[in-house]
């Protein structure tokens, strides 16, 4: 993910498709002309990398020139095309290629229509990189394709947005995806993890628990593991970088996720804060946190029967349980007050059947 002005773009192209798509295109024009000296025509700005490539693709005679059109602004076409620099050579009774970056709505092929008919050309032929026929509303012919892409906003390898993302050598997305990144709060039985599982089937997200990724890294010996494992070994806190970068390596590992759900992490402001700035690298943010809510009592006796069957001591003692109610509520307060001046923060009933409290959850979801 890149960022230009203030649009997010994803990868789409990779440079290896390209040259391939380019290649393609050289042999396809070689073989049709090989008996002529053709004059190879690049529509500037944007062709300037193709058109080099092209050239050291193409292997036979041939003669090259450029002219200027306009038709962006920003990230629409304006339909305004105007011709900016003319050629400086005679091409009457030639054979002319036009190479293009890209044609979409086909505006500029009109227009090149017209002024290659006036200048009484032998023939006249069209090739374009990258084409989207959704797009495309005109009748000409586009005699080369290098590869048809959807009908969506592209920059690099010489297409830009604003002036930005020409001299990228791959071909990126503008990012209109919306994604879910859900935080979890809940004291001790409010049953986060029961409602994590159905909500990432629901929308088909991430679940990110902050004690299954450190299980993980120190039983798989990773640098992130050990390093972790050194602190908690001396009795010292795992500072916030170590845990941040390893919630982004498991990001970092579902690069097409729909979104993620967080849980147990953030514990304090300052997480809070260093997960919001890894997210916005990605162009991402904390779309809600969500919490939990039940009474005390209740809590109680929930835990109490879980631990009957689970064997935590910890979950059978009344005493550790209140305690461990307080250290949350001293530890959550200041993010519920972090959350709630971002509009981001929703207390739902968890008292209820799952099903019920699920859809309660939903209902937040379905209305960010």
């Amino acid at each position: 993910m890149i960022k230009l002005h203030d649009k997010y773009f994803k990868k789409f192209i990779t440079e290896a498709q390209i040259q391939e798509a380019v290649a393609r295109m050289a042999n396809e024009i070689a073989n049709d002309l090989k008996d002529e000296q053709p004059i190879f025509i690049g529509i500037l700005n944007g062709v300037f990398m193709f058109f080099s490539d092209f050239m050291k693709a193409y292997p036979f005679p041939c003669e090259m020139s450029f002219i200027k059109l306009s038709s962006y602004h920003g990230t629409a076409s304006t339909g305004d095309i105007k011709e900016l620099i003319g050629l400086s050579q005679d091409i009457e009774g030639r054979t002319v290629v036009v190479l293009e970056d890209i044609i979409d709505t086909g505006n500029t092929l009109e227009e090149l229509h017209k002024i290659f008919k006036a200048k009484k050309v032998k023939q006249f032929k069209i090739g374009t990189l990258f084409f989207k026929p959704e797009a495309y509303t005109k009748q000409h012919k586009i005699d080369y394709i290098g590869m048809e892409i959807p009908n969506k906003f592209i920059v690099g390898y010489g297409l830009d947005y604003d002036e930005l993302g020409r001299n990228l050598p791959e071909v990126y997305q503008l990012h209109t995806h919306n994604m879910i990144n859900l935080i979890l709060f809940g004291k001790p039985g409010a049953g986060k993890g029961t409602q994590a599982d159905f909500i990432k089937e629901q929308y088909n997200l991430v679940h990110i628990s902050t004690g299954d990724v450190f299980r993980y890294n120190i039983k798989n010996g990773t640098e992130l593991g050990l390093l972790a494992k050194s602190y908690m070994d001396k009795g010292d806190l795992v500072p916030d970088e170590v845990t941040i970068n390893m919630l982004q390596a498991e990001v970092e590992k579902n690069p097409e996720a729909n979104g993620f759900i967080f849980d147990g992490f953030p514990r304090t402001t300052a997480q809070s804060e260093a997960l919001d700035a890894f997210l916005e690298t990605k162009g991402w943010t904390i779309s809600a946190t969500i919490a939990l809510e039940a009474h005390d009592e209740t809590l109680i006796e929930r835990l109490i029967e879980r631990g009957k069957s689970s064997g935590r001591t910890d979950d059978q003692d009344v005493e550790k349980i209140r305690n461990r109610f307080e250290e949350y509520n001293q530890k959550t307060a200041p993010l519920i007050d972090y959350y709630k001046k971002q509009n981001k923060f929703y207390s739902v009933n968890g008292i209820g059947s799952i099903e019920e409290i699920t859809t309660r959850i939903s209902k937040v979801i379905d209305a960010l």
